[in-house]
């Protein structure tokens, strides 16, 4: 029988390696004349909450990819219930 928050457990820790991807890949690092461009875009204030969008957005792409990669390894290769 499954555990009930197995599924809840299984996202939470691929999430946390996402974290971890984060912190040995760097996010995509912009020019100014970029920066500034989607500063005004977006109607942002500063660099900062520029930068707080782009590091959020990259953890959630990270954690996403990693989700499906992982996923996909485990039901191929791994997973005892063939169907």
């Amino acid at each position: 029988m499954k555990h009930p928050l197995e599924t809840l457990i299984s996202a939470g820790s691929i999430l946390l390696l996402a974290f971890f991807s984060c912190l040995l890949l760097p996010a995509p690092a912009l020019s100014i004349e970029q920066a500034q461009k989607l500063i005004k875009t977006l109607h942002l204030l500063d660099m900062n909450q520029l930068y707080t969008l782009i590091f959020c957005l990259w953890f959630l792409a990270l954690g996403a990819i990693e989700y499906f990669v992982i996923r996909f390894i485990w039901r191929r290769w791994f997973s005892i219930n063939r169907d």
